[in-house]
């Protein structure tokens, strides 16, 4: 019976099984903290502009175009 040459690492079947996940359309969401509403993971929430507790966009101020 065949076997495989070399061991596959863990980096090698991530990517894998992240394109299999993007195939089915399986997003992964939590919940915000500061707001709760959900969010993708390692981004900075679109209603409060919160990430890991710091204000990273300011929601509130408009932008003025100069």
């Amino acid at each position: 019976m065949p076997v495989p040459k070399q061991r596959h690492n863990k980096a090698r079947q991530g990517r894998r099984r992240a394109g299999q996940l993007q195939a089915v359309g399986i997003k992964k969401t939590q919940k915000c903290p500061k707001c709760g509403a959900t969010v993708m993971p390692h981004r900075a929430c679109a209603k409060c502009g919160y990430y890991k507790g710091n204000e990273i966009v300011n929601t509130l101020k408009k932008k003025k175009k100069q």
